[in-house]
């Protein structure tokens, strides 16, 4: 059973693969941390959740010490209401309360928000200062690209970034989300602490917090409250409830559910066009579909179109049909049904001059297979109803069940499916070529990066394959551009379990001509073991790929690797200006140890002179960490 939360899968499924023979035996001999030898919950996790969680290089689970890093609410929430909700109806009363009690983290501290309050004479929140990082996508064309006056950097500043100050979030083993700056202040959450705090971005104290009833999931966007109102902060929930706060002191304007089946999830950020919000929904069968007994698969992924001042519905996208009973059984004899998946995980890009909504789609996760899978689809913005699609691949159905050496029984037949799983994962980023003509660059799972022709249906103007993909390589949360070059991540693992590859994994950072997709530059990734690295990363020759989405400031690009390491390199030439290792211990601002991981998803940002990285990722193998890290120029380290 994977007990990894809801907040932590990406492409609304969780991260373990069906529980194949060599998997259980692999299991079998693996050792899990030192607990006392009688505790009944150990029990419960080692007969139904350690062939998962004891061998993360496998299954792509988080490791039983990630586990054990978390809030029992956020493990009993994932349980009973999050990914892992048919997983946890097979667990008896006495079980569920055991496994528990077993891998929940000890409480945190009572009032840790609180006590980094700021001195109430400083706890001001000035709206009306420089907005220096309003969203996931940084402008309308989710170029992730800050000038220099908005960030309040330069690219010679790079050489001489020092860590100023750590932050340490209780309970925490994942930092995946981006936040809002405007001026000296930044509204950011982490997903398991329930909490939306306004951070200065000067001292590392809290000017308000905001308690939630559930884990604030997704990336923070800026913008009226519908055209002409106050500012707002976006974001949704685990719940996938879209929430709208008032950045001056965190009072509520809404919480309105977004999605359209409570049995689907939120990923991608919100982002606002005029009078609507526009949410990615994702699915949520992928992982349950690692029981033979599920019934596979019926939720789907979908997008949203909601009131900006009140959060009405407008409209919804359904990524498929709804499922039906195909009349069959899986090898297992369960019954099964379809279509279903397509998540959209990524986060959507609108295109007000074309009155368009762009939004990029994974894998169908039961047959039938449609053509909205793995594909760039242009909604209209009006009415969410598709202009074109572009599917990259078709007949690309998988579940979890389809991860291990032995296929699971809700894993489709190789006939019916190329079983790939080769999201988009990265959203459209809006580029120019040097005549001047917009296209739109995406990137796949699959190492693909793809120039399409918004204006000619989607067709494809260059393609450019960079890796040989792989469910957990290939491009993953983004790209960005400094409007000549696009910077692609390529995550590709050199550990691949059953997986065969065309080509050597090369994990690392690639510059593209934004007109031509000819490579500029590119930085290839090296292991780093050493120095102790080894032992606080068993995965360390294994994991360093570019998973988390790169941002350009002024004329550096900013890249991070899932091993924690953080690198910016010059624009034009690749020439690397500066690097910081974040795996390891920082002395924090609050009264919560700050402990850096693996840099992923969103959790690069920049703006008032500082660099931010948000350092731990428990997930897929990655090392865990609850340190959101502040770099300035010339400051003192902050480490040990």
């Amino acid at each position: 059973m994977n007990l990894v939360a809801s907040m932590f899968v990406r492409s609304g499924r969780t991260a373990a693969v069906a529980m194949a023979a060599v998997v259980m035996s692999l299991a079998a001999s693996a050792q899990t941390p030192e607990t006392p030898q009688k505790h009944p919950g150990r029990t419960v996790y080692e007969q139904k959740c350690a062939a998962c969680h004891n061998v993360p290089e496998i299954t792509r689970a988080p490791a039983i010490g990630a586990l054990q890093g978390l809030a029992a609410d956020t493990i009993r929430f994932v349980l009973t209401e999050g990914i892992m909700k048919t997983q946890g109806a097979t667990l008896t009363p006495a079980e569920f309360t055991d496994v528990v009690a077993y891998l929940a983290a000890p409480p945190a501290a009572e009032g840790w928000a609180e006590a980094m309050m700021c001195p109430p004479s400083e706890r001001g929140v000035r709206l009306s200062a420089r907005r220096h990082f309003t969203s996931y996508g940084v402008d309308a064309a989710s170029s992730r690209r800050l000038r220099a006056r908005d960030a309040g950097l330069r690219t010679r500043d790079f050489a001489t970034l020092d860590v100023d100050w750590a932050i340490g979030f209780p309970q925490t083993t994942n930092l995946r989300s981006s936040p809002v700056i405007v001026g000296r202040t930044m509204f950011y959450t982490s997903p398991t602490t329930r909490k939306l705090l306004a951070i200065d971005t000067r001292s590392g104290c809290a000017k308000w917090v905001y308690d939630h009833d559930t884990g604030l999931r997704t990336s923070i966007t800026l913008a009226p409250l519908g055209r002409g109102g106050p500012l707002a902060l976006f974001t949704v929930d685990a719940r996938g409830r879209l929430l709208a706060l008032d950045p001056a002191n965190g009072d509520v304007h809404y919480l309105v559910d977004a999605r359209h089946d409570p049995g689907v999830l939120v990923t991608g950020a919100p982002v606002v066009s005029g009078d609507r919000v526009i949410v990615p929904i994702s699915a949520g069968d992928a992982g349950s579909a690692a029981d033979d007994k599920f019934e596979c698969c019926k939720a789907h992924g979908a997008v949203a179109a909601l009131d900006a001042r009140t959060g009405a519905r407008l409209w919804t996208w359904h990524a498929t049909e709804d499922a039906k009973p195909l009349g069959r059984n899986n090898r297992a004899g369960t019954p099964m049904w379809g279509p279903s998946g397509v998540p959209v995980w990524s986060t959507p890009t609108v295109d007000e001059k074309r009155g368009v909504v762009y939004v990029t789609t994974g894998e169908n996760n039961s047959l039938p297979a449609t053509e909205t899978s793995d594909a760039v689809i242009a909604l209209d913005l009006a009415t969410g109803k598709p202009k074109w699609i572009f599917q990259a691949l078709a007949r690309d159905v998988w579940t979890i069940a389809c991860g291990g050496r032995t296929p699971g029984a809700n894993c489709p037949d190789p006939e019916d499916s190329v079983r790939l799983d080769y999201d988009f994962g990265a959203g459209v980023l809006i580029a120019k070529t040097r005549a001047g003509k917009e296209i739109l660059l995406a990137g796949q799972k699959s190492g693909d990066v793809f120039a399409l022709d918004p204006d000619n249906g989607g067709k494809v103007i260059w393609r450019r394959t960079l890796g040989s993909g792989s469910a957990l390589g290939g491009v993953h949360w983004g790209l960005a551009s400094d409007g000549t070059r696009v910077f692609v991540g390529l995550n590709d693992p050199v550990f691949t379990g059953s997986e065969r590859l065309e080509r050597k994994p090369e994990p690392g950072l690639f510059a593209l001509d934004i007109t031509t997709g000819e490579t500029v530059w590119s930085w290839i990734a090296e292991p780093a073991c050493a120095d102790g690295r080894q032992a606080r990363f068993p995965g360390c020759a294994a994991r360093y790929g570019v998973s988390a989405a790169p941002l350009v400031v002024d004329g550096a690009v900013v890249a991070a690797l899932a091993d924690g390491r953080v690198y910016a390199f010059d624009a034009r030439s690749g020439a690397e200006v500066w690097s910081h290792d974040t795996l390891r211990d920082y002395n924090s601002r609050n009264t919560i140890s700050a402990k850096g991981g693996s840099i992923d998803s969103h959790s690069i940002f920049a703006g008032d002179g500082a660099l931010f990285i948000g350092s731990g990722y428990g997930q897929f193998g990655q090392p865990a960490g609850n340190a959101l890290l502040a770099f300035r120029l010339g400051q003192p380290d902050a480490k040990r």
